[in-house]
């Protein structure tokens, strides 16, 4: 084996590059060189420093002989202090630890910017190891691994490359220096919020006229008795067992983040909106907005409101209210909003109507009333031979079993007009009329909409009303990606810090996601960092002839697939670690 070297000529300057290389014998009279490791590039100054020899074996007597490092070269290495001679048959690839996605993650930081701003908050606070790196390095793993605190300090650090990244030793990750850097967050949190608003303008170019806005809950593993807001109410978890927030989130229509909040757990989501609305124009200015916000949000106090406030929304509407429109499902004056999506216009007293419907949705609608009513049938069905074969008698227990099936098949129970047990036979008759006005409304549902701007065009009020999907697409990335629940801690400084930094997870997720629209639209941001996660680091070890290691940390170079995608996004990588040396007698040396 030898370290050869390879010279490229780039931007007007030489590049030299070194890998270990072993010579093999194909067959009689030819020898290929086959490439082991990438050592990277040598620049001038680590040049002169690695001038040493090595020990290699000739392959024709066995005998050992001194050679040069650098196999281009010829001479004996020179007597001076800062050259060592090493053993390549000592060479070891040690510690492949996590490096691609990580980079990337502190890469996305400081596009964003957040280095800087956290340094200047949190630069003055006491420590061994600068809070903003020990932030930094809790929401690289929020992004890339969520988990808990102790998880960070006890598995994930060591398997990264986060020590060189931050360029701090393992104290970043101490278990007590991660919990009590939570307790420095939550003041900050205004000044967050405006900083990222000003960095997606300025990267990004992102307005904030239509803001979408959504709830959602999250939920608590514990009493949380420290925490006042920890309440018990309506778990979209299905956790009611357990004490939970609620969490307000705001996004432009792109799905930029702009704010959230925190509310009690048994707060009302209707009770909300007008605390959002002034939290919004207090921070962004109190412009002309369109407010975008599903039915359990809407009501006429909220909308009135809103309308006195000289701001626009568009909502949601309960399906209840398609009853009013009962003759315009059946009319043909439909605009064709999408390839199966029809809207039409219905202006009312003081806000505007958009009639809509899907055809996927009328086939998903169809399909679930159609299982309930056979497993509905099925079960009537049942309860009838019971009662024919004289299995059931009594009159009260016939009652209370038909009353079980009202509860059960609820939904599909309003088709029924008589469903009774008479002269020992159940019968039951249908109300086709209810039924025939719930087939009209399949795949249709109502919007509600003050926007004077676009008062005639159904098409574009029902385009901006789906983009409410990005709030909803937020919140399944917060609750199962950046994985915002359980909540473990039970002090209220480290909830409101935990809430925190999934939501700095989000901002640099999004970022990711609008980075790579552009040149990479059908990678998700969780398929780009998997890619990315390809790319390791290795220690490159030999041992030198005074008894010490010499150790080259080393990035693998990309394959393929993560070069093109390192070169769509205009990224590149860092440069290689310099070398170290290490005495063997210090702990932990072999």
């Amino acid at each position: 084996m030898f370290l050869k070297r390879r010279v490229r000529h780039k931007d007007g300057k030489d590049h030299i590059y070194y890998s270990v290389c072993e010579s093999l014998r194909i067959h009689k009279g030819r020898t290929v060189q086959r490439q082991i490791l990438h050592l990277g590039e040598l620049n001038t100054r680590q040049e002169q420093s690695w001038q040493h020899t090595i020990d290699v074996i000739n392959e024709d007597d066995g005998q050992l002989l001194q050679r040069r490092l650098f196999a281009d070269r010829e001479g004996t290495a020179p007597c001076a202090g800062d050259v060592i001679e090493v053993r390549l048959s000592t060479l070891r690839v040690r510690q492949p630890r996590r490096f691609g996605d990580c980079w990337a993650a502190t890469h996305l930081w400081r596009q964003l910017g957040l280095d800087a701003f956290w340094q200047e908050k949190l630069g003055s606070e006491r420590g061994g190891v600068p809070w903003a790196k020990v932030l930094e390095l809790l929401c690289v793993n929020r992004l890339l691994d969520p988990r808990s605190e102790l998880y960070v300090h006890e598995k994930w650090f060591p398997q990264t490359a986060m020590d060189i990244l931050l360029d701090c030793d393992q104290s970043v990750a101490d278990i007590s220096r991660l919990y009590r850097c939570l307790d420095h967050l939550a003041d900050h949190k205004q000044a967050l919020e405006q900083h990222l608003a000003a960095k997606w303008k300025d990267l990004f170019g992102a307005d904030f006229d239509i803001v979408l806005y959504d709830l959602t809950s999250t939920y608590f593993e514990g009493k949380a008795q420290a925490v006042p807001k920890a309440r018990r109410g309506y778990s979209r978890d299905h956790r009611p067992d357990c004490k939970q927030l609620v969490i307000a989130l705001v996004v432009t229509a792109d799905g930029f983040p702009l704010t959230y909040e925190i509310f009690n757990g048994n707060t009302i989501d209707v009770t909300t909106l007008q605390h959002i609305v002034q939290t919004v124009e207090t921070k962004h200015g109190r412009a002309r907005r369109v407010w975008v916000f599903d039915r359990g949000i809407n009501s006429e106090a909220n909308l009135e409101w809103l309308r006195q406030r000289g701001a626009c929304y568009l909502v949601g509407t309960p399906k209840s209210q398609l009853g009013a429109f009962e003759q315009k499902l059946t009319e043909g004056d439909w605009l064709r909003a999408a390839p199966e999506v029809e809207v039409k216009l219905c202006p009312a007293d003081n806000d505007l109507y958009v009639l809509c419907r899907s055809q996927g949705r009328i086939q998903k609608e169809q399909a679930m009333r159609r299982r309930a009513i056979k497993a509905l049938i099925r079960d009537l069905i049942k309860l009838r031979n019971l009662i024919a074969k004289g299995k059931l008698k009594n009159a009260k227990t016939i009652d209370r079993r038909i009353a079980h099936l009202e509860e059960r098949h609820r939904p599909c129970w309003r088709f029924l007009n008589h469903c009774a047990c008479e002269n020992g036979r159940l019968q039951w008759q249908w109300d086709k009329a209810k039924w025939q006005a719930s087939v009209n409304r399949d795949g249709a549902y109502l919007l509600r909409a003050h926007w004077p701007g676009c008062s005639n065009d159904p098409a574009q009020l029902w385009q901006t009303y789906v983009q409410l999907t990005e709030a909803e697409a937020a919140f399944r990335t917060l609750k199962s990606d950046i994985k915002v629940r359980p909540i473990w801690h039970q002090l209220e400084a480290r909830v409101e810090a935990h809430i925190m930094i999934a939501f700095l997870g989000y901002a640099m997720h999004v970022c990711l996601k609008k980075l790579a629209v552009p040149k990479a639209p059908s990678l998700t941001p969780w398929q780009i960092l998997q890619h990315l996660r390809k790319i390791v680091m290795v220690d490159v070890e030999f041992e030198t002839r005074d008894g010490r290691t010499l150790i080259l940390p080393r990035i693998t170079i990309p394959e393929q697939e993560q070069a093109a995608l390192l070169l769509q996004l205009g990224w590149t990588l860092p440069q290689q670690p310099p070398p170290r040396i290490r005495g063997n007698h210090l702990p932990g040396s072999n």
